[in-house]
């Protein structure tokens, strides 16, 4: 009975043990989370949200009229009596008002041309978005690589472990030489130093997707899943329209040049005269004296004042402004074309390079060194092989996987950056 009591209590024990340790593991990490937890924490995203936000306010603002202003004066006093009032017809009290008013068509134009700027940062926002989600799938497919890569060292330590202890039992009874154990364990020292340094690149790519994501730089960062290869079904003139249509950059650029073009329109109407209305109401006492008398009617004048658009050179100068503005745009935008053009015909290049490189590693490559390091294990152990064909084989193998996983993960890189070209999700 006590027996049953104490391996009741050790199998608890070793539950609960086993269910801490499991605890500490990372879940498999979520590329949609982590691409959603980024889009909604990342401050370089938050400080593009405020300036359009900016924007958008001072484009409210600018086919607002200039604040009236009112004016409040005491006409002629006399010097001698500052506070009569009734002395002299030309004292006056003295309330007026005015209001500047631009040239017809400019207070559109300004609104118009504001309105442009702020859409304008409305689209770099959205392509600030899509190249912060180029950058999460890109760390994320890196420690994908690395995590296999991991997971392929491990087993080849195991294995060469295994070659170790078939190496010695070969020599302690005169069948092997003893270089064949200080072999193995060179390449089992070669493959420590690999482990350790595929573990400070996982440590870097996580403190950088973290940095993305805005949290601490030491959040544990799961294990990624493995994933199957998506079929890309575009071809580069569809992505091509695609991109003209859907990418933030063009539509950004775009309206730029329509901004370039409403401040060459801007610029025309300088030549034109603003104006500055007025209107005066005079109050005035009734005076009777021995030498004057005046009935002291209330007064009013009415004016219209405005420039003279007399400064030519500074007016030509805005017009040269606003042309080379819209040239810039309009250039900026061929440029862009052009790039978005070279950058999906390379990526569709790399997505079908690393296509056919998986298929033939995992279809072909692969299998064939696993059975050709199992032959030679075999051999090696009646003596029909040395054991540095052994060592060969397992080698082959080890290259040809880490070959395997790094195309997969090119593949989706390279996805990743055509999306981002693009401005749609492909996949």
């Amino acid at each position: 009975m006590k027996l049953k009591i104490r391996m009741t209590i050790l199998a608890t024990l070793i539950l609960t043990t086993t269910l801490a340790a499991a605890s500490d593991i990372p879940s498999p990490e979520s590329l949609s989370t982590l691409v959603e937890t980024a889009l909604k924490n990342n401050p370089e995203l938050k400080s593009s949200r405020a300036r359009w936000q900016m924007y958008a306010s001072k484009a409210k603002q600018a086919a607002s009229l200039e604040d009236p202003m009112l004016m409040l004066k005491l006409q002629s006093l006399m010097v001698r009596r500052p506070t009569a009032f009734d002395r002299d017809p030309q004292t006056a009290k003295v309330i007026g008002i005015t209001q500047a008013i631009p040239f017809w068509g400019k207070r559109d134009l300004k609104q118009e041309i504001a309105g442009y700027e702020a859409e304008s940062y409305k689209w770099t926002l959205e392509e600030r978005k899509l190249e912060l989600t180029r950058m999460v799938n890109e760390t994320y497919y890196q420690l994908y690589a690395v995590d296999r890569a991991l997971e392929i060292v491990s087993k080849n330590l195991g294995i060469l472990t295994d070659f170790v202890t078939i190496a010695e039992s070969k020599y302690s009874v005169g069948q092997g030489v003893q270089q064949d154990i200080y072999k193995a364990g060179l390449e089992k020292s070669k493959m420590l130093d690999m482990q350790i340094n595929l573990g400070q690149q996982r440590k870097s790519l996580e403190a950088n997707l973290n940095y993305l994501l805005y949290r601490p730089g030491d959040t544990p960062v799961g294990p990624i899943p493995d994933f199957s290869l998506p079929q890309l079904k575009f071809s580069a003139e569809e992505l091509n329209r695609k991109a003209l249509e859907n990418r933030p950059q063009v539509k950004s650029l775009s309206i730029l040049t329509r901004k370039g073009e409403a401040s060459h329109r801007l610029a025309e109407k300088e030549f034109y005269p603003d104006f500055n209305l007025s209107f005066e109401y005079m109050q005035r006492e009734r005076i009777s004296t021995d030498m004057v008398t005046d009935p002291g009617f209330d007064m009013f004048s009415v004016g219209v004042t405005f420039n003279l658009p007399f400064q030519r050179e500074r007016r030509h100068a805005m017009l040269a402004e606003s042309t080379s503005e819209t040239n810039m745009a309009t250039e900026e935008l061929n440029g862009l074309k052009n790039s978005i053009s070279y950058s999906i015909n390379d990526n569709l290049a790399q997505l079908e390079r690393r296509r056919k490189l998986v298929e033939l590693y995992s279809g072909g490559m692969v299998p064939q060194a696993e059975q050709s390091l199992e032959s030679a294990l075999i051999s090696y152990r009646v003596n029909k092989v040395d054991f540095l064909t052994l060592l060969d084989g397992r080698m082959n193998l080890f290259t040809f996987e880490r070959e395997l996983y790094d195309s997969k993960a090119e593949y989706m890189i390279a996805l990743a950056k055509l999306e981002a070209a693009v401005g749609v999700e492909l996949r």
